[in-house]
This record gives C-alpha cells, structure tokens and sequence, in this order.
C-alpha cells in the first residue's frame, strides 16, 4: 500500500464526503445506547489484539520511511508501536468501555415558581475533527472517546503514521459493521496530503470541533486556518515553586520527578523556581541529581552560584517548553515574584507549589491562572486518567468550552431540558 498523493481540489472534495457522512452518521450515534457502544469498544479491543502482526508490520513500514525522512529520537519513539503498545490500546478501549456514560445524564432539575421544571441534560457535541502528529496509538485512542460520548469522529493522523493509522482504522469499522453501528461513525484520512488539514479546517457545516494534538507547529497551523471552534493546547511551560515554607525532602523529590520521570510529556516542569530563603540546601542536593540524570540547568545567577555546570539562563528560557532533559532555573525572593514570574512566563497549562504554609498554597491555588494548579505534587500527574477520567483525547489551555484534561465530559455539552403539565406562560 503507499502513500495517497492527490490533487489539493481532490482532497477538499474527499473531505467534503466525509465531513457529510460523519454528520449523518452522529445522528445514529448520539441515540445509541450505553451497551451497544460499550460492546463496541470491546469488540474493537478483540480485533486489534487478532490483528496486532498486521499492525505492527505496517508500523514497521512506516518506521522505514520516517527513519528514511530524517525523523529521530523521541519522535521515531512516540512512532513506534510494539506488542506491548498494542496491548495497551486494547486495554484502554477496555476501560473506556468502563467509563460512566455520560450522554443523556440530567443535572440540575428544579422546579420553578411557574410550575415548570428546568434542568440539563448532556449531549454529544456531534462531529469532532482530530488532527495529530506521529502517535498511532491516538488513533484508537481518540476513536475510543469520540465513540463512547457518542460523536462521531473524523481522524487525520500525521503522514508518517499513515500505514499505522489506517491499519487500526480497519479494525474500528470492522467492529462498527460486527455491532450494528455506521462505519462512519469513525473515519481516518486516507491521504497524506498536506492539503487535507487545510480542507478538514473549513467544513464548518459538518464538523463541530477540531482538536489538534502535536507540536507547536501544527498547534499554531490550526489556530490560524480554522474556521472551525478549537479544542487547543498550545504549550506546556509547566513550573514548580518551592515555597520558603517547603518540607525540604518533599521539595527535592517533587522536582526531581516532575522534569525527570519523563522529558517529552507536556506536563514536564520546564522550569523551578525556588524561595531564596531555602534555596542552598534545596539545590545543593537537586543539583548532583539533575547532573546525574543529564539534565541541563540554566540558571540565574544566583542559580549558577549553588549549582556547577549550570549556564546562563536567557529571556528565551522562561518561556521554553523543552521537552527535553533541559531545565530552568531561578530563584526568587517571595511568593508573589513566583506567580508574578508564571504569569508573565507560563503557558497555562500545570504549575504546583510545593509548601507546608496553608495560606500560600491558598493564595497559589486561588491566583495562578492555569488549567490545574497543584499544591505539593509533581506537575506530571496533569493527566486524564490520573484525574480519574479514565482517559484524555488532550489537555485543553483554553477557558472555553473546556479546561484541563479533556475526558468524556469534555467531549459533550449541555442543553436546558423544561418539563411541563400542559403549562402555559402568563
């Protein structure tokens, strides 16, 4: 099989066809009931283990040509499927299946003066657009979610994941024929068409939302071209502040965990601020464990001073998600240069503060404007299924329509639902 190539007026036409069966198809859908969709994410979990020596075959394919296109390091890693990974997309269709159905639930029923009764009951957003980089697994995994909140879904997966993506692809619409739903319901893009994200951003009559999942590229790509509401994340420039009421012994294990358990995550620290009243013995143990890790600290002067090795950090530092086993560091002189420094600096996405003082985590908690603000912990639990969602199709740094992690809930919204007795309006 290779790679599709058309022209960019055959793309938007082919995206157009989709875009108008994913519609029909939400309808279907959005009225199946918990079971069906339930056995289907099992039924997609059985095939996917029967079929892993096909997937992971074209897998293999499509490592080749990316190694061949110059793609590297943790990119080929993130590419790379292997019996394991394919398990655990298995099992995690299995706990979506798991998961508290969301659709139809009604919250907030009362009644009102006029008789009436008024409430809310959650809905599928309808069709959701996803574009995404090298993951394959975020294939099944976006499917999985789309299916479960019951939207319908269309996937453009990155042109080096193509044979991957499409091989899990089969499955899905096998198991969507095996228990009776439209194999609409969820479709991969066939085309490694640059072309077709710009397509798949302009079908505002079928697509409800995009959510884009990648690098700050495609991110931005995305923001710019859609006309289409987007679910974004945009940067992780996640901090740690180590307050001068800190526990030391906690200090150093939650900044020592939140760069280095995993470097390519967006809810890696990529940046420490430290209180300069406790800054020496905070970063005279913290700085052998970074060196011994090979991470590289960047550092403010007073940094370079209690840490040999470190370099010069520049302006450019402060706002850098690195990604990597790269870090900034500074110290500060109080809690209020701290949020004063994430505000000017930070993404919104995670950032924690790590004291034994009640009011400053309060005061944390209360005024630094992110999408989860932690008190005490490492910012690498800023995750989904750590929030006990189950699983995530992203964090969102927006405000609207959803914040943080985006689960099951994330992928509905509500409608007032006003139930009557033949009650008229005076």
């Amino acid at each position: 099989m290779n790679k599709v190539v058309q022209s960019e007026a055959e793309t938007a036409v082919d995206l157009k066809r989709l875009g108008r069966a994913a519609r029909a198809a939400s309808k279907i859908l959005a009225n199946a009931p918990t079971g069906q969709k339930n056995e289907l994410l099992r039924a997609v979990a059985k095939i996917l283990r029967a079929r892993s020596d096909t997937i992971l075959r074209e897998n293999a394919i499509d490592l080749e040509f990316a190694a061949r296109d110059g793609l590297q390091g943790p990119l080929l890693d993130r590419l790379e499927l292997t019996p394991e990974r394919v398990d655990a997309m298995a099992d995690g269709l299995i706990q979506v299946a798991g998961l508290p159905d969301p659709v139809g639930e009604v919250s907030g029923l009362r009644r009102q003066p006029s008789g009436i009764e008024v409430g809310r009951m959650r809905v599928p957003l309808g069709v959701i657009g996803i574009i995404y980089e090298s993951r394959p697994n975020v294939t099944a995994d976006a499917a999985a979610l789309c299916l479960k909140s019951g939207n319908a879904s269309i996937l453009r997966g990155g042109s080096e994941a193509l044979r991957s993506n499409l091989a899990i692809a089969a499955c899905i619409r096998d198991a969507l024929a095996e228990t009776g739903l439209p194999s609409e319901c969820v479709q991969v893009v066939d085309t490694a068409d640059r072309a077709a994200v710009g397509a798949l951003l302009q079908l505002t009559e079928d697509i409800d939302v995009i959510v884009p999942r990648g690098g700050r590229g495609l991110i931005e790509r995305v923001i710019s071209e859609s006309r289409i509401p987007v679910i974004r994340h945009l940067d992780g420039n996640c901090h740690v502040f180590v307050d001068k009421a800190a526990d030391i012994d906690k200090a150093v294990a939650v900044a020592y965990n939140a760069k280095c358990r995993r470097y390519g995550i967006c809810g890696a620290m990529e940046t420490l601020l430290v209180s300069e009243k406790i800054a020496a013995p905070v970063l005279e143990q913290l700085g052998p464990m970074y060196e011994a890790a090979g991470v590289e600290i960047r550092g403010c002067a007073r940094t370079r001073e209690l840490i040999s090795g470190a370099v010069t950090a520049t302006e450019e530092d402060w706002y850098t998600e690195y990604l990597a086993p790269v870090l900034a560091v500074r110290i500060v002189t109080s809690l209020d240069e701290a949020i004063e420094h994430i505000h000017e600096y930070g993404s919104g996405h995670t950032d924690s503060i790590i004291t034994e003082d009640l009011s400053a985590s309060r005061r944390f908690l209360r005024e630094v404007d992110s999408s989860s603000v932690m008190v005490n912990a490492s910012t690498q639990f800023a995750d989904g299924f750590e929030y006990g969602l189950g699983a995530e199709i992203g964090i969102s740094t927006d405000k609207l329509h959803v914040r943080g992690p985006v689960g099951l809930e994330g992928l509905t919204t509500q409608k007032f639902i006003v139930i009557g007795d033949g009650s008229v309006r005076s």
